[in-house]
């Protein structure tokens, strides 16, 4: 017998050596709210088949938490891979990236997907599920893996695996059909028991259940800008031959880094050049742009990229004005509270509304205006002499969280604004079946550069996250189809470059604290990118913002 601390009542157990995580669940009796789907073990990640056999501390998790709806997407896009194997042995599927509250998957059966497609998979999956299947993990040498994927002509993982340098790996078996996944999964396809499938554009949209709300699904929208964004990165992969982590290790490990860097460098270079040239034009129209408003979530590059597109605005002939947002916030007593009745800085109305609209109409009809500055220290508005005017050729630039909510601007004529979204949409998949998050790849950018410049441990980031992250969805993420282009900042190289700066920021996360389950996670999914130096990366690169050696002052 052994000891089980269940840190979700607080209370220890005796259970058998060698019990599953699932047995140890069904014995304790403790009833999550939702669907139970992985547990952390001493704040490991592990799934509900994994057999203890040491003293540990066991966190069951549900699908309101990161991890299990992780786990359970990763056991849908399973089950979604065997069906469309069974309907079209000879078809492909590849689980691209998130959009329209979904995960778009790209089907290529040789033809145009049909409506009647999606209902084939649809009813094929349903068959699935209802069956029972176990997902079933195998261990073997990572060679033996290898030799598995190749005789099954799956390349994409066979560049991932050799490339892995590990002496063992993890796959899994789905009664007859395998595949490689970098997480947990569910015990079996019965405990799938929400999803939906539709046509989107030219592929799939996979629906799961809404993380909020897991008896619901996730209700698609449509963002068509978004999904636009990730198709153009996605076909300069393919123009790269860049189509997977594999591929990406494979040219580092050639001694093409230097080129690689170069050339994604100048095609983000290129698009920020086409977004000056577009604003120059209207400009010289009847209705000139006045003013670029840049936003984005957190650690997208907002600021580095808002001072290039200063510099392609300035080599127009423009001459850019930088606004900042903060300089209007309210004074610190008469901020908005939040739900915990702490002052919410995130708020749109935490803005003095009434006083930025008067003084941006003020400036774009000819007049000067003195412009606030605001105390942090002091939470209070300050004038310190500072006065404004716009000549003929100057443009405001500014850059916020709010920049893109309509409410911010009402009394603006849209014919006089240029919008832009910024995110970190994507930078590579690890293979056909494992995408990179998004989330992910700001997550790591933050840690780095709150340790590096604000004094922050990754522990206290990754705790941190959550409360960032609700702000984005509330505040940021509805209004990103208002924008006039959509950027996506990643980089294709940029996990390579990051990760000799960051592993050693997660290391210190302690594993007896709550950040440690998302640390090693983290760690885990780095250690799939071959490290490249960053001596290649240009100082005006949107990554230096994060590491450091950037030409522009912050």
């Amino acid at each position: 017998m052994l000891q089980i601390y269940c840190k979700n009542n607080n209370t220890y157990y005796s259970v058998e050596n060698g019990s599953s995580l699932l047995e140890i669940y069904q014995q304790i009796g403790i009833k999550l709210p939702h669907q139970v789907a992985c547990a952390l073990v001493n704040n490991t990640t592990k799934e509900l088949n994994y057999r203890v056999y040491n003293n540990k501390d066991v966190e069951f998790l549900d699908l309101t938490t990161s991890e299990g709806m992780r786990t359970y997407v990763r056991s849908v896009c399973f089950v979604l891979y065997k069906a469309v194997t069974e309907l079209f042995p000879k078809g492909k599927i590849l689980m691209e990236h998130p959009v329209s509250n979904g995960y778009f998957c790209d089907l290529r059966i040789g033809r145009g997907v049909t409506e009647e497609d999606v209902q084939a998979i649809k009813r094929k999956m349903q068959d699935i599920v209802s069956a029972d299947i176990p997902f079933e993990q195998v261990e073997c040498h990572t060679e033996d893996a290898i030799a598995l994927f190749r005789n099954q002509n799956r390349i994409d993982k066979v560049r991932l695996l050799e490339t892995s340098k590990l002496l063992y790996t993890r796959y899994y078996k789905l009664g007859d059909t395998t595949d490689y996944y970098y997480g947990s999964l569910l015990p079996s396809t019965a405990y799938i028991y929400l999803f939906d499938l539709l046509k989107y554009e030219d592929g799939l949209l996979l629906l799961v259940p809404d993380m909020k709300h897991p008896q619901q699904l996730r209700m698609p929208i449509r963002q068509e800008k978004m999904f636009a964004a990730f198709k153009e990165h996605l076909r300069l992969e393919e123009i790269g031959g860049m189509g997977n982590v594999g591929d990406l290790n494979h040219a580092c490990m050639e001694g093409h880094a230097t080129m690689l860097i170069n050339v994604v460098e100048a095609l983000q270079e290129k698009q920020i050049t086409h977004m000056a040239d577009e604003i120059y034009r209207r400009c010289q129209t009847d209705e000139p742009v006045k003013l670029v408003l840049i936003s984005g979530p957190s650690s997208s590059g907002k600021t580095t990229f808002s001072k290039r597109l200063s510099v392609q605005l300035m080599a127009n002939g423009l001459i850019p004005y930088p606004i900042s947002l903060d300089n209007y916030f309210l004074n610190r007593a008469d901020t908005p509270l939040d739900e915990h009745g702490e002052y919410d800085f995130e708020s749109l109305y935490a803005l003095d509304l009434e006083l930025f609209n008067a003084q941006m109409k003020a400036l774009l009809e000819g007049e000067e205006v003195a412009l606030p500055t605001y105390n942090f220290t002091t939470g209070l508005r300050e004038y310190r002499g500072e006065k404004l005017k716009l000549s003929p050729n100057m443009i405001l630039v500014m850059e916020g969280n709010h920049a893109l909510n309509p409410d911010l601007t009402p009394h603006i004529p849209d014919v006089n604004k240029y919008k832009i979204y910024v995110s970190a949409l994507t930078t590579i998949s690890l293979d056909d079946h494992n995408w990179i998050p998004t989330t992910d790849n700001r997550l790591i950018r933050r840690i780095l550069r709150d340790y590096l410049y604000r004094g922050y441990s990754a522990e206290q980031t990754i705790m941190r996250w959550p409360s960032v992250r609700h702000g984005e969805d509330k505040w940021i993420f509805p209004f990103q189809e208002n924008a006039d282009v959509t950027f996506n900042s990643a980089l294709l190289f940029e996990m390579a470059v990051l990760r000799p700066h960051v592993e050693p920021v997660l290391r210190e996360v302690p594993q007896n604290c709550e950040a440690y389950s998302e640390a090693h996670r983290l760690l885990k999914f780095l250690r799939y990118f071959q490290p490249v130096k960053d001596k290649d990366i240009p100082p005006t690169s949107l990554l230096r913002e994060f590491f450091g050696g950037s030409s522009f002052n912050y």
